[in-house]
């Protein structure tokens, strides 16, 4: 390619595609019939959509969500990419053709600048299915809830990994992880989006009636924060400081309400008495702190970012600082399902750790934001996403941070999250100490998602657990119990 010379001027660049026949010679007098707006969407979509209808379906719906073609394009190659468009607009000096030149160049530019990119790449690569066996069935239904946790099983769908492993999923959002629960008793799904203690709490019946349950794969590591209102700006230094607020989680069975109970419980704060938890759907979070309802909240990242852009509260802590490398949500089939569906299941999976393993890759991270963030998926403002999955924040207290690990996406399931979270299941009194046989650690497919890994030529570790790296000291699996009391010794709960 450094050997190419490519036309200077516009009108030369827009000849030489029509020799090349990318545009065909018609297409200068189709402009002539049809709307300057519409010619520049077509032809925006045409270019980008490279003739793909899921692609073409995503390109439309980022133009809206930018609020228009200008927008969008702009957010594309940043300031001077308004420059392609300007002429066009002062109308008294541009001709039709010249209009198109530029709509065209700048189309152009957009296939130039993606030729050889990720996406297309994971196009490419998804275009042929390996080969999965014999699919029990390959129409699926999929919950996941709106927040960049669920980013592999969102991303899979327009990003073509459920394609290439010969399955056609429908994703489904829900917005409380109690409805995820009941849909998935009720059998209305074919697997789920949840968080990592789910599948420990359902199967032990905890606040449900026993419910076999598996975590296949995990979908997000980090990735949470906990975000403050703007009125305690300057007066939150600490856990104590916390003590008489409102603060949501998203569930009891979430590591959102472990992390940020471990966390107040350094300080001296019983979480029970010392502040108010309560349950709060993520997606209802921005409204209530700007309503002023509640004072600070434990929720995926694009939330807490999303309260600094609103300028409603700013972001006191990452989560990565309590646990590092800690688990959020992950890929859940119920038992039942995966017994009935066996390579269907291996597919699905495969398909999503495919997916999250791309995801783990900072160079893909802003082309996932923008898969992800359309209205039927996240429906966040893409530069919100962008701050998530880069790492590059404003905390809305006047810092600016770049910490390429504020999420990531490493699909292996390690026992010791299992083990770490049932410490405080019983820390925590959701169950008594003998509830829970091998710490959990019967209800992580670990060793399935290694073999799989495997099978993507992915390299996979070949331990099972690990010491988990822990603000309050780190946590050995093999000395859980230990690890249990010497916590409630050093902090009083």
């Amino acid at each position: 390619m450094a050997d190419i010379e490519m036309p200077q001027n516009p009108a030369d660049l827009i000849d030489d595609l029509v020799k090349m026949r990318v545009y065909q010679p018609t297409a200068m007098e189709a402009a002539d019939s049809i709307t300057q707006a519409e010619l520049r969407t077509a032809l925006f979509i045409s270019m980008v959509g490279q003739g793909k209808p899921k692609r073409e379906r995503l390109v439309r719906d980022l133009i809206k969500l930018a609020g228009g073609l200008d927008q969008a394009f702009s957010a594309a190659f940043g300031p001077k990419a308004g420059e392609f468009f300007n002429d066009a607009k002062r109308t008294s000096q541009v001709t039709r053709r010249k209009f198109l030149q530029n709509i065209a160049v700048g189309a152009a530019l957009v296939t130039l600048a993606n030729c050889g990119s990720a996406s297309e790449l994971a196009e490419e690569t998804a275009g042929e299915a390996p080969d999965v066996g014999n699919l029990e069935k390959t129409n699926l239904k999929v919950a996941f809830l709106p927040i960049t946790c669920s980013t592999p099983i969102i991303m899979s769908e327009p990003l073509g990994f459920y394609d290439k492993y010969g399955l056609d999923v429908e994703l489904i959002k829900y917005f409380s992880w109690s409805v995820v629960r009941d849909a998935a008793i009720a059998g209305d799904l074919d697997a789920y989006h949840m968080l990592a203690p789910m599948p420990i709490a359902m199967s032990l019946g905890l606040g449900s009636a026993p419910f076999p349950v598996r975590l296949a794969s995990i979908e997000n590591n980090n990735g949470q924060g906990i975000a403050v209102a703007k009125k305690h700006l300057g007066n939150i230094n600490g856990p104590e400081d916390f003590r008489g607020m409102s603060i949501g989680i998203p569930y009891d069975y979430s590591n959102h309400n472990l992390l940020i109970r471990y966390y107040l419980a350094s300080g001296g704060l019983d979480p029970d008495k010392d502040v108010n938890l309560f349950i709060l759907p993520p997606p209802d979070a921005i409204a209530q702190m700007a309503a002023g309802q509640i004072d600070a909240f434990i929720l995926p990242d694009n939330f807490a970012q999303r309260v600094v852009q609103d300028d409603i509260g700013f972001i006191h802590m990452l989560s990565k600082d309590l646990w590092e490398g800690h688990p959020c949500c992950a890929f859940v089939a119920t038992q039942n399902w995966i017994n009935s569906n066996p390579q269907t299941f291996r597919a699905l999976n495969k398909a999503i750790i495919d997916g999250a393993n791309y995801a783990n890759d900072p160079a893909n991270r802003k082309e996932i934001a923008a898969a992800i963030a359309p209205q039927q998926y996240l429906n966040q403002p893409l530069a919100v996403l962008e701050a998530v999955m880069t790492g590059q924040f404003d905390d809305g207290q006047g810092n600016t941070f770049d910490v390429p690990d504020r999420i990531y996406f490493d699909p292996y399931p390690w026992k010791s999250f299992a083990s770490w979270i049932t410490t405080q299941l019983v820390r925590w009194n959701y169950m008594p100490p003998d509830k829970a046989t091998n710490g959990g650690e019967d209800f992580f497919l670990t060793e399935l998602a290694r073999e799989l890994a495997i099978e993507l030529g992915v390299d996979a570790p070949q331990e099972l657990s690990r010491i988990e790296k822990m603000q309050f000291g780190d946590f050995d699996p093999n000395q859980a119990e230990k690890y249990l009391q010497d916590q409630i010794n050093q902090f009083g709960v």
